[in-house]
């Protein structure tokens, strides 16, 4: 039965050999083609992106990546019509009232898209993806700053036993903490 099977393919002129090369040619053509479209991703001007990181610096007080960063202003550039303008009125409210944190200048922002722009940008630092809906765009996930140790936070040691029955045990003495 097999040999009858075989025979038909190559009476229609398909062998084995032809049908393995043009499926290894397909698949190739796949994993050569991938490279070049994530290279067709859109890019933007290295003034933008620095501009971009820049006012996220000021709207979020942390150290931040340069890359996340950059998908960060592709995606704003997509999403906000006059990215550039709104930028640049941002930097200049911060900078007209010399601000080196958000707290400084963001209520002398006006209500409309800035401050749309604004309040996204420190969404999208913490969150790590451009919104909550499930067709979301993911920036990053282990450098969202939600999951970041925050810059104001002290640990404080606990004494705190954990074994069945520990709470009747004295705790150790505490000295030495911290001034704020």
């Amino acid at each position: 039965m097999s040999l009858s099977v075989n025979n038909a393919f190559s009476a229609r002129g398909v062998s084995r050999r032809r049908v393995l090369r043009n499926t290894l040619a397909l698949a190739g053509s796949f994993c050569l083609a991938s490279p070049h479209l994530a290279w067709a991703a859109p890019e933007i001007d290295g003034a933008l992106n620095e501009r971009f990181m820049r006012l996220s610096g000021l709207l979020v007080n942390h150290q931040l990546d340069e890359e996340v960063g950059r998908k960060m202003a592709i995606h704003a550039a997509r999403h906000f019509k006059q990215l550039e303008t709104l930028i640049d009125e941002l930097l200049a409210t911060a900078e007209g009232r010399k601000a080196r944190r958000v707290e400084a200048f963001f209520d002398d922002v006006p209500e409309g898209p800035a401050r749309e722009l604004a309040y996204w940008i420190i969404a999208a630092w913490y969150s790590g993806s451009s919104d909550s809906s499930p067709e979301a765009t993911l920036f990053t996930y282990e450098r969202a700053l939600t999951y970041q140790t925050t810059l104001d936070m002290t640990p404080i040691p606990s004494f705190g036993l954990s074994a069945p029955n520990g709470w009747q045990i004295a705790s150790a003495p505490l000295d030495a903490l911290p001034d704020f």
